[in-house]
């Protein structure tokens, strides 16, 4: 088998849950499978592996629970909510993966790693928190909550009130070099999930966990730059990226450079909530020296990589 380089594979959040109908656990595992299947024949073909992934809706369902059973026990803080996501997910994915190499006859092994990402304590986003996080509420719940532990409210689109958090940029992974030893050593890594679980340092450099969220895209992003990644993958909805989307004259696009998404970026091209942070992330990579990168869906990376599908970003 001809080994093909390093390559992380950021897989999107829609990647466990498919719609409003399917969010059991059981679920969750099949669509985690299918994922997997698919970035198995990627490295049945000679890729060595880093998995990412995203945790938003699993967040949601932890920090709900908590909510409800407040009354009987401890609520549970939004960075250990992270801890507890890349613990479960991982599972899912290892086992998947452990499953699909058992039937390929394939040696390979995998191992899932709790991930920090370090943000700076001084990011602005701290002082404008714009992500939505946990239950809705009505307003008097909502300014109760804020006045009594300190929470940053908002009126959410007509649907109730959100608690919002803060979304700093990712600054290191502290786990990457355990990550990169793992992958020399010839494991299929699991790790920065949901970004990774953010900590800021205090003034003796020691860790400490926030209330905040990570932008996967941002935190695998940083991880591909540090472990030196050959490839940069995102996993999403779409087959390929499209401007002018959803309009009547909508392109699909096989292949940009930086600078094409630069411009397509200042003429409005990407939406904010769904493909601006993916190809902004892929920027990012790209500036720190990153030689190419790659956007599909999970049924199509085989084909892609082929060069039949997907859109290839470039320096």
């Amino acid at each position: 088998m001809e080994k093909k380089g390093v390559a992380v594979v950021a897989v999107g959040g829609n990647s466990l849950i498919k719609d409003e109908q399917h969010k059991t656990i059981p679920d969750q595992i099949a669509a985690g499978k299918e994922s997997m299947h698919h970035i198995a024949d990627m490295i049945q073909s000679g890729w060595d592996v880093v998995v990412t992934h995203g945790n938003g809706p699993q967040v949601g369902f932890i920090l709900r629970r908590s909510e409800l059973a407040r009354h009987e026990l401890h609520e549970v803080s939004l960075d250990f909510c992270g801890a507890d996501s890349q613990g479960s997910i991982g599972y899912m994915f290892q086992q998947s993966l452990y499953n699909e190499f058992l039937q390929r006859h394939m040696d390979k092994k995998c191992a899932t790693v709790v991930t920090q990402t370090i943000v700076d304590r001084n990011d602005r986003a701290f002082q404008i928190p714009t992500k939505p996080i946990g239950s809705f509420m009505d307003e008097g719940t909502a300014k109760g909550r804020a006045a009594k532990e300190g929470w940053t409210v908002v009126e959410d689109a007509g649907r109730g009130w959100r608690r919002v958090v803060a979304s700093p940029i990712p600054q290191r992974i502290v786990e990457a070099d355990a990550i990169r030893a793992l992958i020399q050593a010839g494991f299929v890594v699991i790790g920065v999930g949901g970004g990774g679980i953010p900590v800021i340092e205090d003034e003796h450099g020691n860790l400490i966990g926030v209330e905040a969220v990570i932008d996967k895209d941002f935190g695998s992003s940083l991880l591909a730059s540090m472990i030196h990644a050959d490839l940069f993958l995102i996993s999403t909805a779409v087959e390929k990226v499209a401007i002018h989307f959803n309009k009547p004259n909508q392109k699909w696009l096989d292949r940009m450079t930086a600078d094409e998404a630069k411009a397509y970026i200042a003429e409005g091209h990407f939406a904010k909530g769904s493909m601006l942070p993916k190809i902004q992330a892929i920027l990012r990579f790209l500036e720190q020296g990153g030689k190419q990168a790659l956007i599909t869906n999970p049924e199509n990376i085989t084909r892609a990589l082929e060069g039949k599908t997907g859109t290839w970003i470039t320096p």
